[in-house]
């Protein structure tokens, strides 16, 4: 079998993972939880945007 990610993390493991997650937090929650973390993989995307452009406002004053 060969992995689906770098580490060598297999078909099992990620099944295991999912379980432990549904486990842990529940039908219901999961998807809270995957808003919130696209909340904040959005926000981490304007921050970076916003530094990168500030970055090249800078160097064109220069």
């Amino acid at each position: 079998m060969t992995p689906l990610f770098i580490g060598g993390i297999g078909m099992q493991e990620v099944l295991l993972i999912v379980l432990v997650v549904l486990l842990f937090f529940g039908g219901k929650k999961i998807p809270e939880l995957m808003k919130g973390i696209g909340k904040g993989v959005r926000s981490f995307k304007e921050g970076m945007n916003s530094v990168e452009k500030e970055i090249e406002d800078t160097e064109q004053k220069k």
